[in-house]
């Protein structure tokens, strides 16, 4: 996808990208590639399969659920995908980003300074110890590349104001996961919405986003230790 195809794939889903948010998409790639010469952030660096696969394929996340000034928890996110794509396109945003490794949070906090965005944090934590004193505190939880849904649901719908949304970013098995994480969902207070497949352009993938609205507040012992959740999923 040049950067051409990604302006004009944007606005099929009603995103037109000003001179500004241009310009942070360009300085996202060159600094995310060379960031990636350090560290291990990511297995695509090829301008235009970022641009298709990293960069789009976030912002489909859009069509989902109308964005304006919500505040948003992204666990494990990495690079800071998808909540800093999100970020660029809709500035209001408020971006809390928790990821393990405290090498991946320097990054982020340079990419923030880089970018020139406000209202972003980003944690060195781990989601369930993060969650004890955040509970139920955002309006949207998300996850992209992280675990099957299956655990993804017990870190992200902890967070989850009740009336909020856990928002989930899968690939072709979005479907098989959603129907293995019934139960888990149901019982930490969520409650389908909507799911929406896409196929990238070029034959580049499946992707499928799947929308969970938190219907009741999550039971006090969820979310157990990683070791636990992991071993025995809801």
């Amino acid at each position: 996808m040049t950067k051409q195809q990604f302006q004009e794939e944007l606005k099929k889903i009603n995103i037109n990208l000003d001179d500004k948010q241009l310009k942070q998409f360009d300085l996202y790639y060159q600094e995310l590639v060379s960031w990636n010469e350090k560290m291990n952030l990511t297995a695509i660096t090829e301008e235009n399969e970022v641009y298709e696969k990293h960069f789009y394929d976030c912002l489909l996340a859009s069509t989902m659920i109308e964005l304006n000034d919500q505040s948003i928890i992204d666990i494990g996110a990495g690079a800071g995908f998808p909540s800093i794509p999100l970020k660029i396109v809709f500035p209001n945003l408020k971006i809390t980003i928790v990821d393990s490794l405290a090498k991946r949070i320097t990054f982020l906090n340079h990419l923030f300074e880089v970018l020139e965005l406000d209202n972003v944090h980003a944690i060195a934590a781990r989601a369930e110890e993060y969650a004890l004193e955040h509970r139920e505190s955002f309006d949207i939880a998300t996850g992209r590349a992280v675990a099957r849904l299956n655990i993804l649901d017990e870190l992200c719908l902890p967070f989850v104001k009740v009336g909020g949304y856990f928002l989930a970013l899968k690939g072709k098995q979005g479907l098989e996961e959603d129907k293995e994480a019934e139960k888990g969902i149901e019982l930490l207070g969520g409650k389908k919405q909507s799911i929406k497949e896409y196929s990238l352009i070029n034959d580049q993938g499946h992707r499928c986003i799947l929308l969970y609205k938190k219907v009741k507040a999550t039971p006090s012992k969820y979310p157990r230790n990683f070791g636990t959740i992991k071993k025995k999923p809801l």
